[in-house]
């Protein structure tokens, strides 16, 4: 945190150098012109945010601020770069840094929590005119139009998959290299991005996540199933629904995917997925599913937005779900087909990609690609 770090040792250096004896001669004179200055600075603050080219409302920016304070604290713990802070607010959040109110006792570990946000871009009345079978919930950065227009143009095309409805809804934060205007207009044309005021990290997955769940529970509980599906994904929708509606399959307190058993928790700082032992201090995370796609029944994102008040949160996100049911006393289930769900593929095959439900592409290029394909008329295999 080599940015934060530079003003506090600059600030003490010259104190260094400052000669005791000139310090009490021109202590009144100093105070004065340090008030002034004070005054000053407070002044073009204000007018900065005043006239800034900032979409957000003053109550979004000190929402922000308060976000980018919680992220702060914990990007101190996993080392992250200060990057992820946008440069716009690194300055003010740097000054806030020693005036923030400790968080009431009961609240310092919800920053996970939906109810902490609230969203700035909703849809809520798509799941009022047909109550879905299957609402897909695509995590997507708000600059990534392209993963969007695929995903639009491929497997979250149909409404109507095997005799069912599904919807698909692309879930993003704040992020201020996109431009507010335009995603706007998209949400126009489209109707399925939903928003939430929380700012859109790798490390902030997790709030991502129980905002997924938070949107779920209060504008879609009629849906009967539901998945979180990263945007970068080959999603065979048929046989997802032809899966769902196999005899047998639970309506309440399901959920599945690629099952991960007695993962070890990455304590290297030099990890993506890394996580201190101050975050999450077990050696090994409880069962869960990947976090690529894992599909799960509606009843579910109310039970976890509820339990998640008393789960501390960390930064991977699959596991901390995997947390929130084992605390419900429930366990993820094997899939009816485990091989269904894949991660990786060495190449793309047609009658492969016809019995599988996932697959993790490198690009949005290559999802078309593959569809098409896909698509063609005549067998599969």
């Amino acid at each position: 945190m080599g940015d934060q770090d530079a003003g506090s040792d600059g600030e003490l250096g010259l104190r260094r150098q400052f000669p005791k004896h000139l310090l009490h001669q021109k202590l009144p004179a100093f105070n004065s012109w340090f008030y002034g200055l004070l005054m000053l600075c407070l002044l073009v603050f204000v007018v900065f945010l005043a006239f800034s080219d900032s979409t957000l409302s003053w109550s979004e920016t000190f929402s922000l601020q308060r976000q980018y304070q919680r992220f702060f604290n914990q990007s101190i713990q996993v080392n992250t770069p200060a990057y992820l802070i946008p440069p716009k607010h690194r300055a003010f959040l740097n000054t806030m840094k020693e005036k923030t109110t400790p968080t009431p006792e009961g609240l310092q570990y919800h920053e996970a929590y939906p109810h902490n946000y609230r969203f700035v871009m909703d849809n809520p009345e798509v799941c009022k005119v047909n109550s879905p079978f299957l609402v897909l919930m695509v995590t997507v950065a708000p600059s990534n139009v392209a993963a969007r227009d695929a995903i639009r143009a491929t497997w979250g095309k149909d409404r109507v998959v095997q005799g069912e409805t599904v919807l698909t809804l692309f879930v993003l934060g704040l992020d201020k290299r996109h431009d507010v205007e335009k995603l706007q207009q998209e949400n126009q044309q489209h109707n399925d991005l939903i928003q939430s005021n929380f700012l859109d990290t790798y490390l902030n997955l997790t709030i991502k996540t129980m905002v997924i769940m938070d949107w779920l529970a209060t504008r879609c509980p009629a849906a009967a199933y539901a998945m979180k599906v990263d945007s970068d994904m080959f999603l065979n929708v048929d046989n997802l629904v032809i899966m769902l509606k196999k005899p047998g399959i639970p309506q309440k307190n399901y959920l599945t995917g690629m099952l991960m058993w007695n993962r070890p928790v990455i304590r290297s700082k030099n990890s993506k997925w890394y996580v201190p032992e101050e975050m999450y201090p077990n050696p090994q995370y409880p069962t869960y599913t990947l976090g690529m796609g894992y599909v799960f029944s509606n009843d579910l994102p109310t039970k976890f937005v509820e339990v998640s008040k008393s789960i501390k949160p960390f930064n991977i996100e699959d596991a901390y779900i995997g947390m929130c049911i084992k605390k419900l006393g429930l366990s993820p289930t094997s899939p009816p087909d485990p091989s269904q769900f894949k991660a990786y593929n060495s190449k793309y095959d047609r009658c492969e990609f016809s019995k599988i439900i996932t697959y993790i592409l490198s690009s949005s290029e290559q999802l078309k690609n593959y569809w098409a394909d896909y698509k063609k008329p005549g067998p599969h295999c």
